[in-house]
C-alpha cells in the first residue's frame, strides 16, 4: 500500500529565490525537523543520480541516512528516494510562478508501507507526514521571505 501527501504554500519570492534555497542542502536543517546536517555526497550541486547524506534524528534516535537524487529540473522540480522508517519512500518539491514575485511551492511525499510499518494504521502515518510537511513548508516560506527581505534592505 502506498500513501501520498501533498503540501503547498505561496512564498513571497521568485521561483529562483525558492529554488536557490532548496538547492542549498546545507540549510535543510533550518526547515526539516529531523535533519541535523546535510550535504551532497562528493560536493557540488544537486544532480540526478547523486546522493544526499544526512545526519538525522527520528523518534529521539540519531542516525545517518542517504537519499538518492532522482530528479533535478532547474528551476522547477527536484525529487529524492530513500526510506521513512523501514519503508521505501520518495519525496519531491515543485516550484512554480504564482505572480510577479511569488512562488507556488509544492512538497509531495509517497511511502510504500513495508515491513513493520504495515502495522501502523495508514491514516495515522499519513496525518503525521502531512503535519510534518506542512511545518516544513511554513519554515521554507519564512526562510526564503527573510532572505528576500534581507536582500531588499541591503545597501
Amino acid at each position: 500500500m502506498t500513501i501520498r501527501t501533498e503540501s503547498r504554500i505561496i512564498v513571497a519570492g521568485s521561483v529562483g529565490d525558492v529554488w536557490a534555497y532548496l538547492c542549498d542542502v546545507g540549510r535543510w536543517a533550518e526547515w526539516a525537523p529531523t535533519v541535523l546536517e546535510c550535504r551532497v555526497r562528493g560536493g557540488g550541486p544537486l544532480a540526478a543520480g547523486g546522493w544526499i547524506d544526512q545526519s538525522a534524528r527520528d523518534f529521539r534516535f540519531g542516525h545517518r541516512r542517504s537519499e538518492r537524487v532522482t530528479v533535478v529540473e532547474p528551476p522547477h522540480r527536484m525529487a529524492f528516494a530513500g526510506t521513512i522508517g523501514s519503508s521505501p519512500a520518495r519525496w519531491g518539491m515543485e516550484v512554480l510562478p504564482a505572480g510577479e514575485e511569488s512562488t507556488d511551492a509544492i512538497m509531495w511525499v509517497e511511502v510504500d508501507l513495508a515491513n513493520v510499518m504495515r502495522l501502523v494504521p495508514p491514516g495515522i502515518l499519513r496525518r503525521r507526514i502531512q503535519r510534518t510537511s506542512d511545518r516544513e513548508m511554513a519554515a521554507i516560506k519564512a526562510a526564503v521571505e527573510a532572505d528576500v527581505q534581507a536582500g531588499l534592505e541591503a545597501p
